[in-house]
């Protein structure tokens, strides 16, 4: 069939649903598609707009949608493959036209560190189109079902990771939009490459139970159109085998050969009224014997992708067990094409269409708000391809959580209010843990109380959805950043230690601001307190940096190297003063070796003494010291205390130590950690303590720039309610 050929079969197709569609417009498409791709060939030969135009038979014939889908169907390569423009799209046809296609394409132009993280923001990018017009997703899956089917042409690596991206997102999208044949298509196709000799396995005994289900079928269709006749019910019922992948994973799932999966066939009952839906449950109850816990009331709750439908398992006539399926019409056409069944725009309609109904995809958006990709697709498939599991309310609203859900969860989709007061949980009546699973049919009912002390950060574990995760980062978020700060750096430090890195190489003038540009933050708290809330891991960080660490780590490397190398050179010797590297200036020497005491931890601004030890240069103390008093210096060290002072040129950092005594109360503690982060002070140890009287001795050793600083924290630590004494040890 030439080109032109298929074209006037689209053209045919979109006639028989729509003869009112704007054909001008569709030629038009067409014409410039064709151009644009012109000298272009696909794997098999045939000319590339050969694969729109297949994508766009697959968006007229299958879901029987609008004159601008099909013209976007048809141009949905332009802007990706060739050198068409948005700008040149939007002008030619509509600016509608050209955000389909736009939303369609991926986003070949950037570059990405991993695949996962550009798989993330094609997701991300196609996601929030969708989430303005439902049609970018349906060209999308269109554009995606033409490509398994058309697999064969690839190379045997491509095959299988195009089926496993398409079983992972594609053809979970499509059962989330309840497109439940094109659902199958896909992951019919997926498993022919991702297992194929499963695949050959199931098809080759499918094709032989169809003739032995022949005679089987006949009868079950006969006996039930019989009684539903005999009722006076309208309707029609057919039946079918299950297709290939369905029992792949029963399979899986159970454990079993294929031989031993018996209810291989399924019907269908399609009537005109809702209460003959559940007349025609009663017939088939009586005509066959059901299948205790098999029963599952769709039409009374229905599935979030507005999926409805009796389903009851059976038994039939020589013990073969059959599902029979029982719906009306409407939502028989719901089920197989999901919201192309009922889209506006295919009736001729203007606006906006059921974007409403699809309110979830902004909502999975904002829960994904600044996670990494990992995160952000493992979420995407719980939140958008799981399960589900149904429970109410007391006031008996249903609601629908993915599989495995904990009442966190369930008081998280209330309101996050809801989630943040939560103070105890009871499920069918009887208080139960937070880590508890939720099951199909469970009333939960939460307590909350307005003195509740918010989430704990171990519930993010917890949390089976990531609207609850994300719900309860935001209020650390929101609630605790100056802890997050304090957790948040001492995290990314501890990680770049394992990598042999200090924080001063990654903070330096020249180096911070290419580090933040490459994190995407403003500023280093802004990061610290991402890591804190769990926003993002120090890990993942260090990750992106790690082109800049590998230098550093090199430069380290040749710096020892270089100074192994280096010929020693006597040096001038240098009278009186010179200061060491720890900033203080010893008087009368040079080139001297200087420790800080650790009996008073001495900081720029104290008073000091130094003391000449044997082989370990001056050690230097507070003069308020008791081991530096006069008093209780013996005569024969006399000569070894030399005077020293503080270098007016100061850089570096110094631990000191300080001891805090208070009442004993909670959040004591992370109030501390607060005031720590507020003054920016970095904590290197905290140890600490109740007494049998109520009161908490807490020793803080601390890195800090100078007296200033050090001043300034004991100042806000006495302030904290509570808090007593905040005093230096000495001696």
């Amino acid at each position: 069939m030439t080109i032109e050929e298929r074209y006037q079969k689209l053209e045919e197709t979109i006639r028989e649903y729509n003869p009112s569609a704007n054909f001008d417009l569709i030629r038009a498409a067409f014409t410039y598609a064709a151009i644009a791709h012109e000298g272009q060939l696909r794997k098999d030969g045939s000319p590339y707009v050969s694969h729109p135009l297949a994508v766009a038979q697959i968006v007229a014939e299958e879901l029987h949608l609008d004159s601008e889908s099909i013209a976007a169907a048809l141009l949905h390569d332009t802007i990706e493959d060739t050198g068409a423009t948005h700008e040149e799209v939007s002008r030619r046809f509509s600016p509608t036209i050209a955000d389909l296609v736009e939303g369609v394409s991926k986003l070949n132009r950037v570059q990405y560190t991993s695949k996962a993280e550009e798989q993330m923001e094609n997701l991300r990018k196609m996601l929030l189109a969708m989430s303005k017009d439902i049609r970018v997703i349906l060209v999308k899956v269109a554009d995606r079902l033409h490509n398994m089917r058309t697999m064969q042409f690839q190379t045997p690596d491509k095959q299988k990771k195009k089926s496993f991206e398409t079983m992972e997102i594609y053809a979970p999208i499509a059962h989330r939009l309840g497109m439940q044949r094109i659902k199958w298509e896909l992951e019919d196709l997926s498993l022919k490459y991702l297992d194929p000799i499963g695949y050959e396995e199931i098809t080759s005994v499918l094709d032989a139970k169809a003739k032995e289900y022949q005679g089987f079928m006949k009868e079950v269709h006969q006996q039930i159109t019989r009684r539903l006749n005999e009722g006076g019910i309208h309707g029609y019922v057919y039946g079918r085998l299950k297709h290939p992948y369905s029992i792949y994973r029963k399979m899986f799932a159970q454990n079993k050969a294929i031989n031993e999966i018996f209810d291989l066939i399924a019907f269908r009952v399609i009537v005109y009224s809702l209460p003959d839906c559940y007349n025609v449950l009663g017939v088939v109850h009586d005509l066959y014997k059901p299948v205790l816990g098999r029963f599952k009331d769709y039409i009374g709750t229905p599935k979030p992708n507005m999926y409805q439908s009796l389903h009851t398992t059976v038994i039939g006539e020589g013990g073969t067990p059959f599902e029979v399926q029982i719906r009306t019409q409407e939502m028989h056409e719901i089920a197989e094409y999901g919201i192309a069944a009922h889209w506006k725009y295919k009736q001729g309609g203007k606006g906006s269409g059921d974007e409403q109904s699809y309110e979830w995809v902004r909502r999975l958006l904002e829960n994904q708000e600044g996670t990494d990709a990992e995160e952000f697709i493992h979420s995407l498939k719980v939140d958008m391809f799981a399960d589900e599991v149904f429970v109410f309310t007391p006031m008996g609203d249903v609601i629908n959580l993915p599989s495995g859900a904990t009442p966190i969860d369930f008081a998280y989709s209330i309101h996050s209010a809801v989630g943040n007061h939560m103070v105890a949980v009871k499920i069918n009546g009887r208080i139960a843990q937070f880590d508890s699973r939720l099951e199909n049919g469970d009333i939960v009912e939460v307590i909350t109380s307005q003195s509740a002390h918010g989430p704990s950060r171990d519930w993010t574990k917890i949390a089976r959805s990531s609207e609850a995760r994300s719900k309860i980062r935001q209020w650390f978020k929101r609630e605790r950043r100056e802890e997050n700060i304090v957790t948040g750096r001492a995290s990314f430090e501890s990680e770049l230690k394992r990598n042999g890195v200090s924080l001063k190489d990654l903070t330096g003038d020249d180096v911070l601001p290419g580090v933040l540009k490459k994190l995407c933050y403003n500023s280093l708290d802004d990061m610290y307190a991402a890591i804190g809330y769990g926003g993002v891991t120090s890990l993942k960080l260090i990750g992106r940096l790690r082109e800049d660490i590998q230098r550093i780590q090199q430069a380290h490397r040749q710096a020892e190297q270089a100074a192994k190398e280096e010929p020693v050179v006597p040096k001038p010797t240098v009278h009186p003063k010179s200061w060491s590297e720890h900033g203080v200036v010893v008087e009368g020497l040079s080139n001297c070796l200087v420790k800080f005491a650790k009996c008073c931890t001495p900081v720029p601004g104290d008073p000091i003494e130094g003391f000449i030890t044997r082989g370990y240069g001056v050690s230097v103390h507070r003069a308020d010291c008791p081991n530096a008093a006069p008093s209780r210096r013996s005569p024969d060290e006399h000569g070894r205390w030399i005077r020293v002072s503080w270098s007016d040129q100061i850089k570096e950092t110094y631990r000191t130590t300080i001891h805090v005594i208070a009442k004993d109360r909670v959040n004591l503690v992370m109030d501390i950690s607060a005031v720590l982060a507020s003054t920016k002070t970095r904590l290197m140890m905290m140890n600490a303590r109740s007494t049998a009287d109520n009161f908490a001795l807490i020793q803080l050793e601390v890195e800090v720039g100078g007296g200033d600083q050090l001043q300034g924290l004991i100042r806000k630590l006495e302030q904290i309610s509570g808090v007593m004494t905040v005093k230096r040890p000495a001696g």
